[in-house]
């Protein structure tokens, strides 16, 4: 296994190269962090323009970025306050207000690990922070205690422990106050799970009942000690089980 650090985040590889993996990480943080003011998205954002041209990357981010808004009724918006439905992209052309600031770091993120997982060239996976993307059984340890085996596909853990009060709620423009600490969740891609872990955090109570009407698998951390499974988390751990 190799570890090092990529988008502000501990990386873990396993079953490809390193050198090409981190390349991979590099040319996304390269367009999407907000803490290098050469980035593409610092500079999109310190732009007065109403309409700017960006790059084919950039726009297709994007352009993810407001399908994902609108699946999740715009719990999970890159304007992070609700505006998400002001931002159009055409081709490579961005309109949006003046000043509208955006934020992709999620999104870009996932679909890094998504990409860098397509590198490998056998079974292994590609952890980034809370969020991976695994080709073939890989045992994960879970937030509070005991492990899962992802077969194939996405995990991702959203919520307050390790970055602190970083997931906005939209509707008030201020760091949530969900009642849980962490969530975990599925999905075919490192990107579906981590739309689901930061939706299922943000919805609150009603975050396990969302999953599971959409089939998704999550286990949720309460601040105060309380794990709470989704129907469909618990079929699929016992499906795991009874398989091995």
């Amino acid at each position: 296994m190799h570890r090092f650090r990529a988008m502000g985040c501990d990386v873990a590889l396993a079953g490809g190269s390193p050198a090409t993996a981190a390349g991979v990480l590099e040319r996304w943080e390269q367009a999407f962090s907000l803490f290098r003011p050469e980035s593409e998205l610092s500079r999109v954002n310190a732009s007065p323009a109403r309409m700017l041209c960006v790059s084919p990357l950039f726009a297709g981010t994007l352009s993810t970025a407001l399908d994902v808004a609108a699946e999740t009724a715009g719990l999970v918006d890159p304007t992070l306050c609700g505006r998400w439905s002001e931002v159009v992209v055409s081709g490579k052309l961005l309109s949006r207000p003046p000043g509208l600031a955006l934020d992709l770091n999620g999104v870009a993120k996932a679909l890094a690990v998504d990409e860098a997982v397509a590198t490998l060239d056998g079974p292994g996976f590609v952890l980034v922070g809370g969020d991976l993307a695994a080709r073939g059984p890989v045992d994960v340890a879970l937030p509070a205690g005991g492990a899962i085996r992802v077969v194939a596909g996405g995990l991702a853990t959203s919520g307050t422990a390790s970055r602190g009060a970083h997931l906005i709620d939209p509707a008030t423009g201020r760091p949530s106050e969900s009642r849980w600490e962490q969530v975990t969740a599925s999905g075919t891609t490192c990107l579906a799970a981590d739309v689901a872990a930061k939706t299922g955090f943000l919805l609150g109570d009603d975050g396990p009942g969302w999953l599971d009407a959409r089939g998704i698998p999550g286990r949720f951390v309460a601040v105060e000690g309380e794990i709470v499974e989704n129907d469909t988390w618990a079929r699929s751990t016992r499906l795991v089980q009874t398989c091995t």
